[in-house]
């Protein structure tokens, strides 16, 4: 590693770049690339578990390159054989977070960028409003529930292990599943491409120190499945009827109804098509003010 970048030299990569305008191009690609690349990693990993062992190896990386600057030959060694142990060490540790920065990097965003999900955020909106009801009135009949909606990262082995419905979302549909003694009651309902897609789905459980104790096997598998995924999750609680949202492996508690819409609008809708709400924002304040002018050229 250090031998590479002792034979690297920075003057000479510049001198060579700016040569003529082809090798500029390239050298501001170059470049561009490997800060699109960290920048990337930093979204990925802040927030969670993966952050910190970021800061920890940037930490570990400065300490090795200077004990190199400084020929501290036995400090190097040390950090060097541990870095090259390290890597296999952070793979076996960092699984799920890897999977997870790796899915995520897979996830393409094209059709969104040419504009084929035309009708797919109002669609995305009113089932939300039938989510958030179907919540609601499980919160008043105190039946435990767990809504699992899917985003960019598909979860497929998680629809797989439940019951195939592939049916439109209903609050009836929705509240119905959860009826306490019926066949698809026990486990979790995945949303898929605005449907249900399956119920009785089995989750990831997150372990025991990620939650409180007093929060019992659905909101363990809630937060399981949303640090495995960016899927947000909706749980009821079958001894007090609170809602909560899961999302990112963090649990917020006690949401009241209001709140849940701001939450799933925002992490569902806001977040993935920021372009079109933009869109549609700028359209609205157009009109608005097209109205005035209307309105003041008639008086």
């Amino acid at each position: 590693m250090f031998e590479n970048l002792k034979n690297f030299d920075i003057v000479y990569y510049f001198t060579e770049m700016t040569a003529n305008p082809l090798s500029l191009t390239m050298g501001i690609i170059d470049i561009a690339l490997i800060i699109f690349i960290f920048t990337k990693v930093i979204q990925i990993s802040r927030g969670n578990r993966a952050w910190q062992l970021l800061k920890g190896l940037c930490f570990l990386i400065i300490i090795t390159i200077i004990s190199y600057i400084l020929n501290l030959k036995l400090i190097n060694y040390i950090l060097t054989s541990f870095m090259s142990i390290g890597v296999i060490s952070i793979i076996i540790l960092f699984q799920p977070e890897l999977r997870r920065a790796l899915e995520e990097l897979g996830t393409s965003k094209l059709t969104r960028f040419f504009g084929i999900d035309k009708d797919i955020v109002a669609k995305t909106k009113e089932n939300i409003y039938k989510i958030v009801i179907a919540a609601m009135e499980l919160s008043k009949t105190k039946t435990g529930g767990l809504i699992v909606i899917e985003r960019d990262i598909k979860i497929k082995d998680i629809i797989n292990t439940g019951i195939q419905i592939d049916a439109e979302i209903s609050p009836q549909l929705l509240v119905n599943i959860f009826v306490p003694n019926t066949p698809l009651h026990d486990g979790a309902v995945v949303i898929s491409e605005n449907k249900i897609a399956a119920a009785a789905c089995m989750l990831p459980l997150a372990s025991d120190h990620d939650i409180a104790k007093e929060l019992g096997t659905r909101h363990r598998a809630a937060i399981g499945i949303s640090k495995e995924s960016d899927s947000i999750v909706v749980v009821v609680s079958e001894e007090t009827g609170k809602v909560s949202v899961a999302k990112d492996g963090t649990l917020i508690a006690d949401v009241k109804e209001e709140a849940l819409k701001k939450i799933l609008i925002k992490n569902i809708i806001t977040q993935r098509f920021p372009e079109k709400d933009k869109n549609k924002r700028l359209e609205k304040i157009k009109a608005k003010l097209q109205q005035r002018k209307n309105n003041s050229k008639k008086e």
